[in-house]
């Protein structure tokens, strides 16, 4: 199993690194540049919940009446990986998931949640990812991003849902950009508390500790099946890939707004 996860490490080191490296954090300088990029990667965090309750619908029994499901130790990695992203604690020690620990950061700073809001409520009652996209105004590349997840979180394949959740998502927020946020916390620190706490939590439970348990978890669902961990791989790329997509988006839309101020 190690020279299975080295492989998939090797494989998708180039677009880690393009990403940690990107040219969206430098082009960052301002509130309005933060909240345009908190506005598109809302989704992100959005659909990383998604993600994970899939895994512990699907690891887990969450049915009644109850049933031992899966592998035990499979069970309890997925069930402390939630309770730490479902209900973590807000700056006043109130509990709270980790996407409306983001909202929160995001009506502080002033950027614009009401598109996401209006995704999430369409999509809790009509249920169909379309009708959501299309009614919030979804940025393309967030909407793209959103739905490989959903083709993921439908594939009804743990061992795929599981990789993209360990390879793609946890630790891809660079230290550069934890320093543009503590720079601009320092200037204005009425706007930017609640985000930059976000970032903090973001290191302290999903760093290395979520990171190991998500990487055990992936281990245990592969086990030795080559074609499991070469599926795995390719999600993977494929999800990286997205994510590449997603912050090219916002460096155009960034780039593009400074210039309509500028003339």
């Amino acid at each position: 199993m190690n020279e299975a996860v080295d492989q998939i490490r090797k494989r998708i080191e180039p677009l880690r690194q393009e990403i940690i490296q990107h040219k969206v954090y430098e082009s960052i300088n301002d509130l309005d540049d933060l909240k345009l990029f908190m506005q598109y990667h809302v989704y992100a965090v959005w659909d990383f919940m998604s993600l994970l309750k899939t895994l512990q619908n699907n690891l887990t029994c969450t049915s009644v009446p109850w049933f031992p499901k899966g592998n035990a130790d499979t069970r309890y990695l997925i069930n402390e990986i939630v309770v730490g992203e479902e209900s973590d604690i807000d700056l006043n020690g109130n509990r709270k998931s980790h996407f409306e620990l983001y909202l929160d950061a995001m009506k502080q700073c002033g950027a614009d949640y009401q598109n996401i809001n209006t995704f999430t409520n369409t999509l809790q009652k009509s249920g169909d990812l379309k009708t959501a996209f299309t009614q919030a105004n979804t940025p393309l590349a967030a909407k793209e991003f959103v739905s490989y997840t959903f083709d993921i979180i439908e594939s009804n394949k743990p061992y795929l849902q599981s990789a993209i959740f360990t390879f793609g998502r946890e630790d891809l927020i660079p230290s550069m950009f934890h320093s543009i946020v503590s720079d601009m916390h320092q200037k204005f620190p009425e706007s930017i508390s609640v985000f930059k706490y976000y970032l903090d939590r973001h290191i302290e439970i999903d760093g290395d500790h979520h990171s190991h348990l998500a990487l055990q978890m992936t281990s245990n669902l592969c086990e030795f099946k080559t074609e499991y961990w070469k599926e795995a791989e390719e999600a993977t790329v494929i999800s990286l890939q997205k994510r590449i997509a997603l912050w090219d988006e916002i460096h155009h839309e960034i780039k593009r707004k400074k210039e309509v101020s500028a003339n």
